[in-house]
C-alpha cells in the first residue's frame, strides 16, 4: 500500500473548502440578536472517510439548538474538481432519521453507506474561490422542491470563509418566478464553533 500526497491527486483548493465547510456552525450572534426573524440554528459538516467516495465527501445535517435529535435538513455531498471551480454533487439519505446526529457522534457517521444515499440531479452546487472566502450556488434552475402544493426551483447563494458561513436559500414559483419560502430578512449567518477540518483525508491510498 503507497501513501501518496494528496496535493498531487486534487486541487489545494477543494481541500481548503473542505477544510474550511468542515465543523460545527452556529447563528447564536443572529438569533440573539434578532430571535424574531431567526431562530437558533446549527449546521454540522462531517467529513466522510476516503473510502466512501474514493475522493472527499460530507455528511451535512441542520437541526434547531432546542432539539439537536430531529435534524430539519440532512445531505450527503461529494467535492469534485473542475475547471475553474469546484462542484459539490448532493445526496439525499433514503431513511434520514437512522442517521440522525452524525454530525456530532462518529459512531452513527459510520454506519452510512453508500448503498444509503442517492442523488438530487440538478442540485449540485458551484463553488469558485474568490480570495479569501468561496462563493456558490445552486446550479440552474431545476432544483425542484414542492412546498404546500406549490413546485417550486431552489435559488440558493452561500459564501465560505475559514470561520464563517452564509446562506441564504429560497423556494421560487416554477410558473411566476415569486417567492414561495425561504428567508424574507436576509441570509442566515454562522460563526464556526469547532472545527473538523482535522478529519479531511489528506493521503491518497492506492494499492
Amino acid at each position: 500500500m503507497n501513501l501518496i500526497d494528496k496535493s498531487e491527486a486534487i486541487s489545494s483548493d477543494l481541500l481548503i473548502l473542505a477544510q474550511w465547510m468542515a465543523g460545527d456552525f452556529s447563528n447564536y450572534q443572529q438569533a440573539s440578536a434578532s430571535p424574531k426573524d431567526y431562530a437558533h440554528i446549527h449546521i454540522f459538516f462531517r467529513p466522510l472517510p476516503f473510502e466512501f467516495f474514493s475522493g472527499i465527501g460530507l455528511y451535512s445535517e441542520q437541526v434547531y439548538d432546542y432539539d439537536l435529535w430531529t435534524p430539519y435538513r440532512q445531505g450527503v455531498h461529494r467535492l469534485v474538481e473542475r475547471d475553474d471551480h469546484i462542484y459539490i454533487e448532493n445526496f439525499s439519505l433514503k431513511n434520514a432519521m437512522f442517521y440522525a446526529g452524525s454530525g456530532r457522534n462518529l459512531d452513527i457517521l459510520k454506519t452510512i453507506s453508500t448503498d444509503a444515499i442517492e442523488r438530487r440531479y440538478n442540485c449540485s452546487m458551484v463553488f469558485k474561490r474568490d480570495g479569501d472566502r468561496f462563493i456558490g450556488g445552486v446550479e440552474g434552475n431545476s432544483c425542484f422542491i414542492e412546498k404546500n402544493g406549490c413546485q417550486t426551483y431552489l435559488d440558493s447563494y452561500v459564501e465560505v470563509t475559514e470561520t464563517t458561513w452564509l446562506s441564504l436559500d429560497k423556494g421560487l414559483d416554477i410558473n411566476t418566478h415569486k417567492q414561495v419560502w425561504g428567508s424574507t430578512t436576509g441570509p442566515l449567518r454562522f460563526e464556526k464553533r469547532e472545527s473538523f477540518a482535522n478529519e479531511v483525508p489528506t493521503v491518497l491510498q492506492t494499492s
